[in-house]
């Protein structure tokens, strides 16, 4: 988590714990005296944080004399706050070590909840992922079944990746623009997985890390896991202000920059080819390490796909750029294969980094992979046609429907990031889950605490009619009327 300090004794669970400062969790916390009990209302507040993901799991709590002027609230209150979260599994105690978070027996963390969907009726609009075809992949399976059994008598170990799915993601980035060779890829198991493993081998805690707000919910976790402080950087409507990245780049060390310039999730903004060479060009006179994450890369509805972001570097200036990608937006997340490029020398030591936990993908992820990858001349305009018209079915039920919402028609990517016009977003998604809808509100996205209130990120992934039934659904969640509470909360979130 971002902004925690190193704690040296054990927590109990084997780990080198870390500490909330009581100044930081009293900026997370509603207002205790908008609702009575106070000490259950903290309570309450701070088993929400810990599922959210916002309060780490493993984290040592400030001590009682020190959050009860933070909060404003007596000592023995915080006493009773504590009390009832040992009491309920969501934190526990050692003589002399203090109160760390846990989590409950028989609960899920919600960013693990949100990646397993609904179990009920409920229209998912949490995820932005689209699906597969049946036939699309049955067709897939049996071209590559000969070829799957040719590996079986081999160990079926592959660190790096099947050779010939590098030697194919390879060619796609020449043939983007950007001259690659097969031993500049590794795959992996997902976009995600790249971003672990540049950020465990190239990072330490503390560090500063500067990243878009908003940005990739599950990237901005990546960070806060790996204790790095995140520096924000904003992205409007209207894209990203070049003199402020540049001179966030030039004023200070930072370790790495994560960036989102294609189709950017979650504004859909598409970042310029002249910003791209300014920012390249700072980035490479401040030793910054670029992560340019592609995985919208090709989803491109109005404009033409963009080259490579690194290919806008100067002759030699590209070895501080490391690109992720994925088949999870353009294909399927379920096959879990994504890659990273990267100097030759980087790869090999990031596949040294990732054998500690993961010592090869599975090999008919891959050649499934290979096989829909070489096919995307077919499948790819199929995809996004598709997408043309469910985001055109979107827009036209979001007009009639919540005609006082606002957003940026994206020239690509899978969702709008839309503005409800008050800060009311956190409360309507919590009141839509009663109308079948599921939905994250802007906070999610958010890299500092309350902002992104009024913003929601609806993809267009799912069929024209689902999304206009959605729409219809949220729209009279909202007629319903929502609690007072919606624009008295103090938003939180930790950065």
């Amino acid at each position: 988590m971002a902004g925690s300090q190193p704690s040296q004794p054990l927590n109990g669970t084997g780990h080198v714990g870390r500490t909330l400062g009581s100044g930081q969790l009293a900026t997370l916390l509603p207002d205790p005296t908008r609702a009575r009990p106070v000490y259950r209302h903290l309570a309450q507040a701070i088993s929400e944080l810990i599922l959210d993901g916002r309060i780490a799991l493993h984290v040592r709590l400030p001590a009682e004399r020190e959050l009860a002027p933070a909060l404003g609230v007596s000592r023995a209150t915080v006493t009773a706050v504590y009390d009832l979260l040992r009491d309920s599994g969501f934190a526990h105690s050692r003589q002399g070590s203090g109160t760390w978070t846990a989590l409950p027996a028989g609960r899920t963390p919600r960013g693990v909840t949100r990646l397993l969907g609904p179990r009920d009726t409920a229209i998912d609009l949490a995820r932005a992922a689209p699906a597969l075809p049946h036939r699309t992949l049955a067709d897939a399976l049996a071209r590559v079944s000969p070829q799957l059994a040719e590996h079986v008598g081999t160990p079926g170990y592959h660190p790096y990746g099947l050779p010939e799915l590098r030697a194919a993601i390879a060619e796609r980035f020449t043939h983007r623009g950007l001259a690659t060779v097969p031993d500049q890829i590794l795959v992996t198991s997902g976009a995600q997985h790249a971003l672990s493993l540049v950020l465990g081998l190239l990072c330490r805690p503390g560090d500063r890390v500067l990243v878009e707000n908003p940005s990739y919910p599950n990237a901005l976790e990546a960070l806060r896991r790996a204790r790095l402080r995140t520096v924000p950087l904003p992205v409007t409507d209207v894209g990203w202000d070049t003199g402020t990245v540049t001179s966030s780049l030039r004023r200070s060390v930072h370790r790495l920059a994560y960036l989102i310039p294609d189709f950017h999730n979650p504004t859909g903004c598409l970042m310029p080819a002249e910003q791209r060479a300014r920012i390249l060009r700072a980035a490479q006179h401040s030793a910054t390490w670029m992560v340019v994450d592609e995985t919208l890369a090709d989803l491109a509805l109005d404009v033409p796909a963009p080259r490579p972001f690194a290919s806008f570097a100067a002759p030699g200036g590209s070895g501080q750029v490391i690109t992720t990608g994925s088949m999870s937006k353009t294909h399927w997340a379920g096959l879990r294969i994504g890659w990273l490029r990267a100097p030759a020398q980087l790869v090999t030591e990031l596949a040294g980094q990732r054998i500690a936990t993961d010592m090869g993908g599975s090999v008919l992820d891959q050649l499934v992979a290979l096989d829909l990858l070489e096919r995307s001349a077919e499948l790819l305009p199929t995809r996004l046609e598709q997408l043309r018209t469910q985001r055109a079915a979107l827009t036209a039920a979001l007009a009639e429907h919540l005609p006082h919402w606002t957003w940026q028609q994206p020239p690509g990517g899978l969702s709008l990031w839309a503005d409800l016009g008050e800060p009311i977003a956190a409360e309507l998604a919590e009141r839509a889950l009663d109308y079948g809808v599921r939905i994250e509100g802007g906070a999610y996205f958010a890299t500092d605490p309350g902002v992104f209130a009024q913003r929601l990120r609806i993809p267009y992934t799912a069929p024209p009619d689902t999304l206009r039934e959605a729409v219809h659904r949220m729209a009279a969640a909202l007629a319903d009327g929502l609690p007072s509470s919606a624009v008295t909360r103090r938003p939180h979130w930790i950065a």
